[in-house]
């Protein structure tokens, strides 16, 4: 035994000397540091803070790498305690700790280990599998010791112990002290407590080892080092960090959704245009609001806030609620029906085209429209109808039947083409399509293309596409729709008193401050918007479920509205929002309305509109149409029924006597616009012209 000890000592003294006389060549620590690769992609706001982290390698859990400084000091005490003692006092190799080593292995029989922090880096960096005999193993620990020596000639202490806690492995597929502080205990490196960092350090020997013996470790290392501890909060720590279910994270989940949508890689690091104080607001109010309507069957909902002048998407809840089956769905970009909110866009079409002022009157009474598909008879959201209103009360009050005749004047497909042009990118089929219900938001659209639209209101006409990546370039702005239009319909839309008859005069829509908004509820109440803007900011609110299910009484300005007055609020704080400045060509008038309810006020006109200082309006005309039969209607004829009683009324709207009607090139004679024409099978147009013979409108049908 004696000689087998002597040559073993001396084959450890000669593989030294190896090592010694033979130096090796140590990495560049930057470089070290710098491969470092997190299993993790990081997302940041505009300032370089994370706002949220997407796990992409799943082998391994690592999070960034953790300077010295950013590492609790009870932590980095407690590894060197328990790992290398010595470790400040020796050059990489503990020379008492190696012949105490090969002391008791090989006279005592209990075998420990003699490798010091610095050796255990070496091992570390080379990433070889450990052999545990023959000569195999020997030429390990020889290029071991060769490295570590190395280490300490062109290293720092501190270098090679930063490099040592975060390239360990701790538990499971925790590697670094990142991973460790934040899985295991929900903290940063720098905020580990006495008790966490020796229960954390006592896991370096054996990291599987169950939470009892780690906790008792711990207590031993804390006695021998004469620290004073409590060894039943050391217990207590190590059941809570060390259970199978301690899975907690200290990296902020600000904007999941997002984060899901723009991380890719593993470290890979993407800054946002998010700011993320105001992510956090927007987060907590929708939260709360949430959690207030859950009563009335209200899960989800989603915020978007916008900068006007830059474009810049300031925050991006994509989904909040305690409550959401399907937090994972980013309601930001989820398509669900506009209802009330494109009527803005619409009347803005009509002020272009001069086809109507803020002025003009509208019929708000039951209309039967003709339809391919059948007649379609719109009705209010109170069925309370108004009669003659005018188009700032119409659009105030969110009035469908207005909207609806407006549409007939502006026509099916250029509205859909605008909205198209506004960013509405799924608004792609035929105009037959949607029908008269465009004008009512049967359309789905998502939150991102509402605040983009919006958007360009706010801005005079002028478009241009958001961003929320920060390195993305600016999209150049051009004008979309005239300065005029959008500065009438903008002021509409910021008027308090122009939405009393509806909403009453205290609502979620007033502010202290200019605003605009408009709110919309789809069909059954599954959806319901608040989106409006200030001379600042836009901001987009959308709340309901994501699976689609109805929500109890719950309309834009009880849903959604209180969120967006809670935002527009905190972003006013300390900011004012000055009203717009009419643009060249725009001009009030003192305006007297005659058959209506609506008071004399100031009204805004465009100047080829303004005849007289003192306007007085009337019903507006609709343009000459053919009202029916619907363009493309397919007629079938039943042979049961005598062909005397099968009657297909062809009737015009706003057409004057020197107009002609004409059924594939003959002439009708209608009475009040009317006709009742005998179907016979056979392909058909119908024709209005002027006295001069020009073609004002055309449908076909078939017969069959």
């Amino acid at each position: 035994m004696k000689r087998r000890t002597v040559a073993i000592a001396a084959a450890t003294v000669v593989a030294l000397g190896v090592a010694l006389a033979w130096p090796a060549q140590a990495p560049e620590f930057a470089a070290v540091r710098a491969s470092f690769t997190p299993s993790d992609a990081f997302l940041l706001d505009r300032h370089g803070d994370v706002i949220d982290t997407l796990r992409i390698d799943m082998k391994v859990r690592r999070f960034e790498w953790q300077p010295l400084s950013a590492i609790s000091p009870a932590f980095t005490s407690a590894v060197i305690r328990g790992e290398d003692a010595r470790f400040r006092e020796h050059g990489g190799i503990d020379w008492r700790s190696v012949i105490g080593a090969v002391r008791d292995r090989y006279v005592l029989g209990r075998p420990r280990g003699a490798s010091t922090i610095t050796m255990q880096v070496a091992s570390l960096l080379r990433s070889t599998p450990r052999a545990h005999e023959g000569i195999r193993a020997w030429l390990q620990k020889r290029n071991q010791v060769r490295l570590a020596l190395a280490l300490e000639r062109s290293w720092t202490k501190d270098q090679i112990l930063e490099t040592y806690v975060n390239l360990l492995h701790y538990r499971g597929e925790l590697q670094g002290i990142a991973a460790a502080s934040y899985v295991l205990a929900g903290k940063v490196p720098s905020g580990l407590s006495l008790s966490e960092s020796l229960v954390i350090a006592a896991l370096l020997p054996q990291p599987s080892a169950a939470p009892e013996r780690v906790a008792a470790r711990a207590c031993s290392r804390a006695r021998s080092a004469s620290i004073a501890v409590d060894c039943a909060e050391i217990d207590r720590t190590a059941a809570v960090v060390l259970s199978n279910d301690s899975q907690h994270s200290a990296a902020p989940q600000l904007a999941p959704q997002l984060a899901n949508a723009l991380l890719k890689s593993a470290g890979q690091r993407v800054t946002t245009t998010i700011d993320a104080g105001l992510q956090r607001t927007a987060r907590d109010v929708l939260t709360l609001q949430l959690t207030k309507l859950a009563d009335q069957n209200v899960r989800d909902g989603a915020v978007l806030v916008v900068d006007n002048e830059t474009a810049d998407v300031l925050a991006y809840v994509g989904s909040a609620g305690p409550r959401s089956r399907a937090m994972q769905v980013d309601g930001v970009r989820a398509l669900r029906q506009a209802g009330s909110t494109l009527k803005p866009f619409l009347y803005a079409l009509a002020l272009e085209r001069r086809y109507l002022t803020a002025a003009s009157l509208l019929k708000d009474s039951p209309v039967y429209l003709d339809t391919a598909t059948g007649a379609y008879i719109p009705q209010d959201y109170d069925k309370d109808y108004k009669g003659l209103v005018s188009v700032r009360t119409a659009l105030g009050n969110s009035l469908n039947i207005p909207a609806v005749r407006t549409l007939v004047l502006v026509g099916v497909e250029p509205f859909r083409d605008r909205l198209y042009e506004l960013g509405f990118e799924h608004i792609v089929e035929s105009g037959d399509y949607y029908g008269y219900s465009l004008a009512l938001g049967s359309a789905e659209v998502s939150l991102w293309e509402q605040a983009q639209a919006y958007r360009t209101l706010a801005r005079g006409g002028q478009s241009s596409h958001l961003r929320v990546v920060a390195d993305q370039a600016p999209d150049a702005s051009h004008q979309l729709v005239p300065a005029d239009a959008s500065f009438i319909v903008a002021d509409m839309m910021s008027d308090p008193a122009a939405r009393t008859l509806t909403f009453g005069a205290d609502n979620y829509l007033n502010t202290p401050f200019w605003s605009a908004v408009k709110t919309g509820t789809s069909k059954d109440m599954r959806d319901n918007w608040c989106i409006g803007f200030s001379s600042k900011y836009t901001v987009a609110v959308w709340v309901g479920n994501f699976e689609g299910d109805s929500m109890h009484d719950v309309s834009g300005v009880t849903g959604a509205a209180p969120v967006w007055r809670a935002l527009m609020g905190d972003l006013h704080r300390n900011e004012s929002s000055p009203a717009p400045k009419a643009p060249p060509g725009v001009m009030s008038a003192k305006t007297r309305f005659v058959n209506t309810n609506e008071a004399t006020r100031s009204e805004w006109f465009t100047k080829d509109q303004q005849t007289e200082p003192t306007m007085i309006v009337a019903l507006a005309q609709p343009m000459a149409r053919i009202a029916s039969p619907a363009n493309g209607m397919v007629i079938a004829v039943d042979p049961d029924i005598p062909p005397a009683y099968q009657k297909l009324p062809i009737s015009v709207e706003g057409a004057t006597r020197k107009m002609t009607v004409k059924l594939n090139d003959q002439k009708l004679s209608l009475t009040d616009g009317v006709t009742l024409w005998t179907p016979r099978t056979g392909a058909y147009s119908v024709e209005l012209g002027d006295e001069s013979g020009k073609v004002l409108d055309r449908i076909v049908f078939t017969v069959r």
